[in-house]
């Protein structure tokens, strides 16, 4: 019997389906009547793989029922669909089309099944981009309030800025409840922070954006979060390792901890010196820090054992 894929292309109203290797599409409304009707379709089909695109959180929905249904749902990343369709020359842009293009992805790449965040797992990541998004904001507002002449227009920005550092502490006591009040993550915490460099801040965004901690391989957590290089080779041309992709927020954040760690934790501190030495660039040295502080929490939470410096 043939492996089944399908793509889905989920828009405010409707959901598009496209079925291959049948080349069957259809489409149903995106509510609870459609996604039932979709879930039983689907269990008569009893597909290998559904791929569903990220699309500014219309999916969530979709994920929760199809996934919650038992079947291999997969949400993937809107630039890997963007690219590959810019791969097959695909320049044309409809809902239908865009379902067929998720089903031939799903198809060739067969992205990797990841289990899918429950209720709490989704508040956290919500509370910690809550989080960053205050932070952004306030760094904007403080740089235009420098800006700005009008003195008027400054103390409305003043007011804004107070409002949100206000805000702020709310917010980083929600995520210290909801993180604390679970068994698993205070437990997953407290090892995350006993590393030299690793805050509350940096722990919780790990939890939040990275739940596969300490359920993968060195290689693929650091792919995961876009701190695995990449060669750029073509004949007797070979340009520089790049990294790319990835989990933004994550890499960001233990980017900044690789800041810290490289001043502060004895172990780190050595290997980011060994780099230098050695007529690395501090960029790439702290990138390389930060990988391998990564690596050492993933290995960390799969043994379950605190941080102890020999």
């Amino acid at each position: 019997m043939d492996a089944i894929y399908v793509g889905i292309d989920v828009s405010k109203d409707r959901l598009d389906v496209h079925v291959r290797p049948s080349g069957e599409a259809f489409a149903v409304t995106r509510d609870g009547k459609g996604l039932d009707a979709l879930v039983e379709r689907f269990r008569a089909l009893s597909p290998t793989l559904i791929a569903v695109e990220a699309t500014g959180g219309f999916e969530t929905i979709v994920a929760a029922a199809v996934g919650g249904a038992g079947l291999p749902l997969v949400v993937v990343n809107p630039a890997q669909i963007r690219h590959f369709a810019q791969a097959l020359g695909k320049r044309a842009k409809t809902d239908p089309i865009d379902a067929a293009v998720i089903a031939l992805f799903a198809e060739a790449v067969k992205p990797e099944l990841r289990p899918l965040p429950d209720e709490a797992q989704r508040l956290l990541s919500e509370l910690v981009s809550r989080r960053r998004q205050i932070i952004e904001m306030i760094v904007a507002e403080r740089q235009r309030e420098k800006r700005v002449a009008n003195t008027r227009i400054r103390k409305g920005i003043s007011r804004h800025i107070r409002v949100l550092e206000k805000e702020l502490p709310e917010i980083d006591g929600d995520i210290g409840t909801l993180v604390r009040g679970s068994p698993a993550w205070r437990e997953k915490e407290d090892l995350l922070k006993s590393i030299p460099g690793i805050g509350d801040v940096l722990a919780r965004t790990l939890l939040a954006e990275l739940p596969e901690l300490g359920t993968l391989t060195r290689r693929e957590i650091a792919s995961l979060a876009g701190l695995a290089p990449f060669t750029r080779q073509s004949g007797r041309w070979k340009g520089k390792s790049m990294i790319a992709g990835g989990r933004s927020a994550a890499r960001w954040a233990l980017y900044m901890a690789a800041l810290v760690a490289s001043r502060h934790n004895p172990l780190l501190k050595a290997f980011y010196r060994r780099l230098l030495a050695a007529g690395k660039p501090k960029m790439l040295a702290l990138i390389a820090v930060a990988r391998k502080l990564l690596t050492t929490l993933n290995a960390m939470l799969r043994d379950n054992k605190k941080w102890r410096h020999a």
